[in-house]
């Protein structure tokens, strides 16, 4: 019977057109989730992974209030000038008394931790950017698999950070 059923299928094209459009805008949302995290990630990245002519050294760890940790700086690379008083976030730092390596941002009084806890630390903007984009790439993009690689590699990258820097 030809009369009972009064809904239209749509037509392909508007489909297609319609999956395309999503498509689209949840690749834009997970390539702008990715580009954000390096981003945010390659202030501090930059100074550790870029050493080569940076001064290197040690931090002793004296006083940490806040966010940030403080204390004297021993160069270890020739060239480099000893100084009373340099400034680390304390996520990074050890607990008071500890000393840690550091590499001094150009021109500035602040220190970033090199070494591979501090690369990892320093990327970990990154890999929170790999967790969300999972979830974009999941729901949005149906991708279940590449999904589950962004967000492992993501869950790898902060839990090696949060080892390392302990």
């Amino acid at each position: 019977m030809p009369g009972l059923s009064s809904r239209r299928r749509p037509s392909t094209s508007s489909s297609a057109a319609l999956r395309f459009g999503r498509l689209a805008a949840m690749g834009a949302v997970t390539a702008l989730i990715l580009v954000a995290g390096v981003w945010d990630a390659w202030g501090s990245a930059q100074h550790v992974m870029l050493s080569k002519g940076r001064e290197h050294g040690t931090m002793t760890v004296r006083r940490c209030s806040g966010d940030t940790c403080t204390g004297p700086f021993r160069p270890q690379s020739p060239g480099s000038q000893p100084r009373e008083r340099v400034v680390a976030a304390a996520s990074v730092a050890v607990r008071e008394g500890g000393r840690i390596a550091v590499v001094v941002k150009p021109g500035t009084a602040e220190v970033v931790r090199s070494g591979v806890a501090g690369l990892l630390y320093a990327w970990l903007p990154f890999g929170g950017s790999l967790m969300l984009a999972s979830v974009v790439v999941a729901g949005g993009l149906g991708r279940t698999r590449p999904a589950w690689a962004l967000g492992l590699a993501g869950l790898a990258l902060v839990t090696g950070a949060f080892l390392t820097t302990r």
